[in-house]
């Protein structure tokens, strides 16, 4: 058993909350991104084997959560890890088959994880964080993913040239930090950790004119 929340210097950073925005927030991304985060979603989950210790950490309203019932209906274990106690109480409500489920309503910077998992599923988490919690939270989550585990990842990304992409990420960071408090400005840089650590990319897919992707990530 790994207990890897022992820091007491958490950079919990703002307290962001989505409470306010949970209510809509399915119907605003499909507004917005149409069906690009499903199918991120869907594109991540095919890659959990059946049986798996699967971690979500900022698993917003659950919708992710049916996407892996309807490949893994039964004999998964999950901890489903989220801040916001409105987006908890939502997914609570989407289907999970007979698969279990523990809901753990914490910041991930604060949840204690006492055990190792298979999976590990970060949804569009980091792009939440300023400019040191995305390493803190990448170091506590790495110990616990086993050896040869996959680390699900989906996010936003920006290509250099690319004005669309640079107005909607300014827009979004715009109207999360008024509604929603979170600390971000910008993308951070999640790519540096997986190499540091030696994950190496099993498969990739881009989404929404390749403002979104998803990555299976393998750890060495």
């Amino acid at each position: 058993m790994l207990n890897y929340a022992k820091s007491s210097k958490l950079p919990l950073g703002r307290a962001a909350s989505y409470d306010n925005v949970a209510p809509f927030y399915d119907s605003l991304s499909r507004l917005v991104y149409g069906d690009a985060i499903v199918k991120a979603h869907r594109f991540l989950v095919k890659a959990i084997s059946a049986n798996s210790k699967v971690l979500i950490a900022g698993g917003g309203s659950g919708r992710i959560l049916e996407e892996i019932t309807q490949i893994h209906s039964s004999g998964l274990c999950i901890t489903y890890v989220e801040a916001s106690g409105k987006m908890i109480e939502l997914s609570k409500r989407k289907s999970t088959g007979n698969n279990k489920v523990v809901f753990i309503n914490q910041p991930i910077q604060e949840a204690s994880l006492l055990e190792e998992f298979d999976v590990i599923i970060t949804p569009f988490l980091f792009d939440n964080f300023g400019e040191n919690t995305p390493g803190f939270v990448f170091e506590k989550l790495h110990p616990v993913l086993k050896p040869r585990g996959l680390w699900l990842f989906a996010d936003f990304q920006v290509y250099r040239n690319n004005w669309w992409q640079k107005g909607m990420l300014k827009i979004m960071y715009l109207f999360f930090r008024i509604v929603c408090n979170i600390e971000a400005t910008q993308l951070p840089d999640t790519n540096t950790p997986f190499v540091k650590h030696g994950y190496k990319i099993y498969s990739r897919q881009e989404f929404f004119k390749k403002f979104i992707y998803s990555v299976v990530y393998i750890k060495s």
